[in-house]
This record gives structure tokens, C-alpha cells and sequence, in this order.
């Protein structure tokens, strides 16, 4: 199924069971594209600040989410380095 046909059927409410599953996949596939992006802007040299803005949270919700699960061959920066 593609994205297109995901989407459209999360915004279906004639069957609930298809919507709720789709939303639920459409969940999994965000929060994977969040996390790729949020490695390449690691890669160019942004900041857990630069990039939680972009995102429109907090600095430590970013990196709570993404520290543990990034790509450990990234070189990330430290505050007090």
C-alpha cells in the first residue's frame, strides 16, 4: 500500500478499524522519516537546539527521543566540549 492510499484511509472514519491501523502505520513511517532527517542535520553540523526548533519542541525532547537511536557514527558536538 502506498503512502497516498495510507493517508486516505487514516482520514476514512467509514471504518474505524482501517483508520486506526493506518494512522498507527502512518505513526511508524513519520517517526522513521523524523529520525533520518534528524541524523542528516546531525551530519551537517546543526545543534539538538537548531534542530528541535525546526521540529517545534524542546531541546531535551529531541534529544531524548533521538540520542539513544541516532547512527553512532555520527560526530555530535558537545556543550562543553
Amino acid at each position: 500500500m502506498q503512502s497516498t492510499d495510507v493517508a486516505r484511509a487514516a482520514a476514512d472514519t467509514t471504518d474505524p478499524r482501517a483508520g486506526l491501523r493506518a494512522v498507527a502505520s502512518l505513526r511508524v513511517l513519520a517517526d522513521t522519516l523524523e529520525l533520518r532527517q534528524v541524523e542528516a542535520a546531525l551530519r551537517t553540523g546543526m545543534s539538538w537546539q537548531a534542530i528541535a526548533d525546526a521540529l517545534g519542541v524542546t531541546r531535551q525532547a529531541v534529544h531524548k527521543k533521538h540520542a539513544k537511536r541516532i547512527d553512532p557514527t555520527i560526530d555530535i558536538p558537545r556543550r562543553n566540549a
